[in-house]
């Protein structure tokens, strides 16, 4: 993957959608999430034209507060998976992403600092201010090797008017099958982020 990626959704859509493009605008993935299902199920296609399916993440149970997400190719080949980590996520969001094949986690994604989001959300809701919380307010997320390993990648929301835009940069190494498990736990990640305010 070409660093650093740019996650891209419009904030008045119906269904979150996220664009993934690489360094030289290409697009890597597109998310379309399906609303109202009872087993959360979500498709990531190589576009919007939603030709190409890439890959799908789907929930091991009904209600999600604590599901484990498990990334499939389109053949049913297991890519990884991401799980939150139930109640240390309630107030500073912790997920454990696991790398093709693994039986422990092999990476974990933690926020940088809650104190940021919640006044973001805060914000957010505010009328007419809320539009401008995009430029002020700037959540981190930081994926490690391990519960306390070296950094590996870092998604950072960045400024921007009447979207969500967060950029995705490399800070550690990482092989091909970890990088895009690491890259549908994101999407995973922020979808669920985003349900929760």
């Amino acid at each position: 993957m070409h660093y650093p990626l740019t996650f891209t959704f419009k904030l008045l859509a119906l269904a979150p959608q996220i664009y993934v493009t690489d360094a030289d605008g290409r697009t890597i993935c597109y998310v379309k999430q399906k609303l109202f299902r009872f087993k959360e199920k979500v498709e990531v296609f190589t576009d919007d034209t939603m030709q190409t399916l890439l890959a799908t993440m789907e929930a091991d149970r009904i209600i999600d507060w604590s599901a484990r997400y498990t990334f499939k190719s389109p053949t049913g080949q297991v890519l990884g998976a991401v799980g939150r980590r139930g109640l240390k996520s309630m107030w500073k969001a912790h997920y454990d992403v696991f790398a093709p094949g693994a039986q422990t986690p092999t990476f974990a994604i933690q926020e940088v600092n809650p104190f940021v989001k919640l006044l973001d959300g805060l914000v957010g809701g505010i009328p007419i201010l809320g539009m401008f919380s995009g430029y002020m307010l700037h959540p981190t997320y930081i994926a490690s090797r391990g519960e306390a390993g070296a950094p590996t990648l870092r998604l950072t929301k960045q400024s921007a008017f009447f979207e969500g835009r967060f950029g995705l940069t490399q800070e550690g190494p990482a092989d091909d099958g970890e990088q895009l498990a690491l890259l549908l736990s994101f999407l995973m990640m922020n979808l669920l982020e985003r349900a929760r305010g």
